[in-house]
């Protein structure tokens, strides 16, 4: 890559961008005190050297008051030759020098005086009295005397002028260094935020092609590219679960769902074939519908956990009392439960209310006992029993089925709500795999629970409908 297209791409990343912002606001702040702190030494040394003229002046006046004028010479001559800035001239009315340091001023500023500190330039007389080569700047003052003689006091600029040029020296090379620091801080900035960025965008397109086993590199400084690389990661984990869920699920579906569509083909070529009777070939058809409404079922409990699991699954929640629909399945399935010889109990309050949808809360609990039924202890001393229990607490109602048969161990708890996941291996016992995960799948759709636990023996299914969905979302969590 030239050195051209890379300087093309730092200046149009944003850290660059906001680099170069921060360099001129920092410059322009910079600049910006330099002229307040200047101006505001200027301003005070001014008004210093007008209190000393103005003190100087009244000293010297007060002189020529008790001492008259040769007083004030001998004064004038003493400071003159003192080193310092010091500037002293005495004339007469007509401008004519007696006595100081400076050999002339303009007449005019001689002849008015304004009582008001001036700036001038002055051409200055050494010890023995040679005048220098050059004139300098001045600020002086001058007073009218009685008598009509003139007193000049003032006092010399060149070290406020050299003070002028080391601070716009100071303010240059400052300028110098806040941009080159600020250049410098852009590039190292822009380049590691470029290597970072780079590192995402690889990553990117190794999992753009297919490879979700790679993740954000991290590299624990806590910034936000590791905040912005663990939040991707995460959501690179979930994508990645549902990927091979949806693997499992094509899998499972080509398997448990190949058997019935060859048993549904199987039963129409035979009435085909063989159904001599307009009744032969009317069981042969209430067969066929049979078998697609099953069918028809297995699809939307399909439809139903994959818009669970995907969080798009919204329902109509109203108040429900969950006993009566406990009492009312339950009762449906009292003659399935004499059939298969299982006692059949219901435990429940008279009433207890949670936000739900009734048509759901039914159909769980209908999967459960019809769970129960099929999977109850057939050997048992007792004879085999399914528990329909309702509890109810400030937090939430529980809504459990318990039988005594075999259970569910442990380790398997945690995937028999998988999709198409049967324990049974030779899978002679009808049924699709999908009845505990469209459990969980209606337990998630009202934000509530559901758990497997020991019935002691035989299992125990718990459906939890939290009276403050939010509450048990954060205990989730």
């Amino acid at each position: 890559m030239s050195f051209v297209t890379t300087l093309g791409r730092l200046l149009r990343t944003t850290a660059v961008k906001l680099t170069l912002v921060y360099v001129a606001v920092f410059t322009a702040l910079l600049v910006g005190l330099i002229v307040y702190i200047f101006t505001m030494t200027d301003d005070l040394l001014d008004r210093q050297l007008r209190e000393t003229i103005d003190a100087e002046i009244r000293g010297l006046s007060d002189q020529y008051r008790v001492r008259g004028l040769t007083g004030l010479v001998n004064s004038v001559e003493r400071r003159s030759v003192a080193p310092g800035a010091s500037l002293y001239l005495i004339t007469d009315f007509a401008g004519n020098r007696i006595a100081g340091n400076i050999d002339s001023l303009t007449q005019s500023l001689i002849a008015n005086p304004d009582g008001e500190a001036r700036p001038v330039y002055y051409v200055r007389l050494g010890p023995s009295g040679e005048e220098e080569a050059r004139p300098r700047p001045a600020l002086v003052r001058v007073f009218v005397l009685p008598g009509g003689f003139r007193l000049l006091v003032g006092r010399d600029l060149e070290e406020r002028t050299e003070f002028r040029a080391i601070i716009a020296q100071a303010a240059q090379w400052s300028l110098l260094v806040a941009i080159v620091f600020g250049l410098l801080s852009f590039l190292v900035v822009s380049s590691r935020v470029l290597r970072r960025i780079d590192a995402i965008a690889a990553t990117g397109s190794k999992i753009v092609d297919g490879d979700f086993t790679r993740r954000l590199p991290i590299t624990g400084t806590g910034d936000e590219f590791d905040r912005l690389s663990d939040s991707l990661n995460t959501m690179l984990d979930r994508i990645t679960e549902l990927h091979a869920g949806l693997r499992r699920v094509s899998d499972n579906i080509a398997h448990d769902l190949k058997t019935p569509l060859t048993r549904l083909r199987m039963q129409a070529e035979a009435a085909l074939r063989q159904a001599t009777s307009e009744e032969a070939l009317r069981d042969a058809l209430q067969a066929t519908i049979e078998e697609s409404e099953a069918l028809i079922r297995t699809f939307d409990a399909l439809l139903m956990i994959a818009r669970s699991e995907a969080g798009s699954a919204t329902v109509a929640l109203a108040p429900v009392d969950i006993a009566q629909i406990a009492r009312d399945v339950a009762e449906m399935y009292e003659p399935v439960a004499e059939e298969a010889e299982v006692t059949l109990s219901v435990e429940v309050p008279d009433t207890v209310m949670v936000e739900a949808n009734r048509e759901l809360v039914g159909q769980a609990l209908a999967n459960l006992i019809d769970n129960a039924i099929k999977h109850g202890a057939r050997d048992a001393e007792e004879g085999p029993k399914v528990s329909v229990i309702l509890t109810d607490s400030q937090v939430a109602a529980e809504l459990s089925v318990a039988d005594n048969g075999p259970g569910i161990a442990p380790a398997d708890r945690s995937r028999v709500t998988d999709r198409f996941v049967r324990l049974e291996a030779s899978r002679s016992t009808p049924g699709s795999g999908l009845g505990l995960s469209l459990v969980e799948a209606i337990a998630n759709v009202h934000r509530g629970r559901f758990e497997l636990g020991d019935a002691e023996p035989g299992l125990k299914a718990t459906l939890v409908f939290p009276h403050d969905p939010k509450h048990l979302a954060q205990d989730r969590s």
